[in-house]
């Protein structure tokens, strides 16, 4: 209602300056003009001819000047003019929220393009780092079954020598079973007075032991039957066997584990000679007989152990 009202007391406005240009225009036009006038009668010297008629019709300024055309001039500025002059004020403001509505517009769907690309940018990432995952699992996976090979392949290689290095106990072992080897025999030849003797050799190199060829050829007996007789030694529990490379062949090294009883750690013994060997008794005290304090004992193991030491 406001604009209404201003456009009407502008166009009032307007109306009364028209008025007035009107009147100004009327008065004007009522004024004479001598100077046209008295150019225009000139002709009246060389005319005899009275023709007030027509020079009344060419003089007639006042027509003239009753049809002043500055009314359209001053007919310009349309009060339509002017109202179409102020209505821009809407237009802006409807071009000016056109243009905000298309910037929100705009800075929404560069919003949405952006997230877009995120989630895209996001959702390729996941994929690479997917599939750099699954590669390394592969990787990891072809590794281990070529470690897996590998090993295999050692292992079968490791077989295949120990098969080419086998000893001829293994084969025997193989070809005799346990109950065979142990009531194994050489002939003429009185088992246990043999096991007893090579028990007797092994145990002087004690924990080091010695090589079952060295001892074969002490005893002067076959690769074979001392193969058997080593082997029947260490079912009994005798001796064990330690496989060695010696000289580029696989051959065994025997070590003694039972040292047999022998009548020499008896020889000289104090005890079998001993007057008072009856009375002799551990649970006696000082100064009854008893091996815990006998100085006979004594002097017997001392001459004893350096012997041997020598």
């Amino acid at each position: 209602m406001g604009e209404k009202e201003k456009m009407t007391d502008v166009e009032d406005k307007i109306k009364k300056e028209l008025a007035d240009l009107r009147s100004k225009l009327k008065k004007e036009s009522k004024k004479p003009k001598p100077k046209k006038e008295s150019t225009k009668s000139k002709p009246k010297k060389e005319s005899t001819k009275s023709k007030p008629k027509k020079e009344s019709t060419k003089s007639k300024p006042k027509k003239e000047s009753t049809k002043p055309k500055p009314k359209k001039e001053s007919k310009k500025p349309k009060p339509k003019k002017s109202t179409i002059a102020l209505k821009p004020k809407k237009d802006t403001k409807a071009e000016k929220a056109k243009a905000k509505k298309a910037a929100k517009a705009e800075k929404a769907k560069a919003k949405k393009a952006a997230k877009a690309e995120k989630a895209k940018a996001k959702k390729a990432a996941k994929a690479e780092k997917e599939k750099a995952k699954k590669a390394a699992k592969a990787e990891k996976e072809k590794a281990k079954a070529e470690a897996d090979a590998k090993v295999k392949a050692e292992a079968d290689a490791k077989a295949k020598e120990e098969e080419k290095a086998r000893t001829p106990e293994e084969e025997l072992e193989e070809q005799f079973s346990d109950e065979q080897i142990r009531n194994f025999q050489i002939e003429k030849i009185d088992m246990d007075k043999i096991t007893n003797k090579v028990c007797e050799i092994v145990a002087v190199y004690e924990e080091k032991g010695m090589l079952q060829s060295d001892l074969w050829k002490k005893l002067k007996l076959s690769g074979r039957d001392g193969s058997r007789l080593a082997l029947r030694l260490e079912r009994r529990g005798l001796i064990s066997r330690e496989k060695i490379l010696q000289k580029g062949r696989w051959t065994y090294k025997l070590i003694i584990e039972q040292t047999p009883i022998s009548l020499e750690s008896l020889q000289n013994s104090p005890c079998l000679v001993c007057p008072v060997e009856q009375k002799c008794d551990v649970a006696n005290t000082y100064p009854e007989p008893s091996p815990r304090y006998c100085q006979l004992i004594e002097d017997w193991v001392i001459t004893e152990f350096s012997k041997k030491k020598k």
